[in-house]
């Protein structure tokens, strides 16, 4: 446990020096907050722009809250995502090319552990950029546009977290074997994949972890869903990359980047 925590220190160090722990929530609390004030002020500014016709203009409304955070958890699949991936893309891969990973498995240091302690770390950063942006999201639905109901918000909010989680895990057996850049596209082809397929193949894939987003979405707009397997295999699948990376650093020579 103790070799655990050294490494966890570092990483927090390490995400500290970079400033991680700042610009990535900042990312998300930013784009928490724009997607409700955006959509509650879109009427007017398109009515107040003058070129729609006064029947077009009569039409446009501010959508219900839910249908507003669930469009704020579409942000986060996308730039949200991409800026979580970017900054955990050479948490391995990086330390492969400086050295450091050489030098701690000379010392036959644990590396599951170090893995753990990796995750860990992504982990935190993870969560608390997520917890942020979706709080900045929820209170500004709540005083713009109405009331949200609390346990349908956490349930969503639980979901779409495991759904980062997995996607974001895959960094470390790619970065075991891959440069951070490319350990990051792959991970994030390999979530597109599985999301596209999910919900092309609905009930071939019931148990797909790409199905998780649609889950959280349809958890806000009251339809219902199951989580279990979908949760359950993205779960495993985070356990099995951990173990996997670490399998990965210590058989694969550390020279040996693509």
């Amino acid at each position: 446990m103790r070799l655990f925590w050294v490494f966890f220190h570092k990483e927090v160090i390490e995400a500290a020096r970079s400033y991680k722990w700042i610009w990535v929530p900042a990312v998300f609390l930013l784009l928490g907050v724009m997607q409700p004030v955006m959509m509650y002020y879109l009427p007017d500014i398109l009515r107040a722009s003058g070129e729609l016709p006064p029947e077009a203009a009569a039409l446009i409304t501010t959508p219900p809250p839910e249908e507003i955070i669930a469009s704020t958890l579409s942000q986060f699949s996308t730039i949200g995502l991409l800026v979580l991936v970017l900054s955990a893309m050479n948490i391995v891969a990086g330390e492969r090319t400086s050295g450091t990973t050489e030098m701690i498995l000379s010392r036959s240091s644990s590396v599951l552990t170090m893995m753990t302690a990796k995750w860990a770390a992504m982990m935190s950063l993870l969560l608390l950029s997520f917890a942020l942006g979706y709080a900045g999201a929820v209170y500004y639905t709540y005083q713009l546009i109405g009331p949200l109901e609390w346990g349908t918000l956490a349930g969503a909010g639980a979901v779409y977290a495991v759904w980062l989680a997995w996607i974001v895990t895959l960094l470390l057996p790619l970065g075991a074997v891959l440069r951070g850049p490319a350990a990051a596209f792959l991970s994030l082809g390999i979530a597109a994949a599985l999301t596209l397929l999910a919900s092309l193949l609905p009930s071939q894939l019931p148990w797909s972890p790409g199905r998780l987003s649609a889950i959280a979405t349809a958890i806000l707009t009251g339809e219902s869903s199951p989580t279990f397997a979908p949760a359950l295999a993205a779960v495993l699948l985070i356990i099995l990359s951990t173990v996997a990376a670490s399998v990965l650093l210590r058989r694969r020579p550390l020279s040996a980047q693509v």
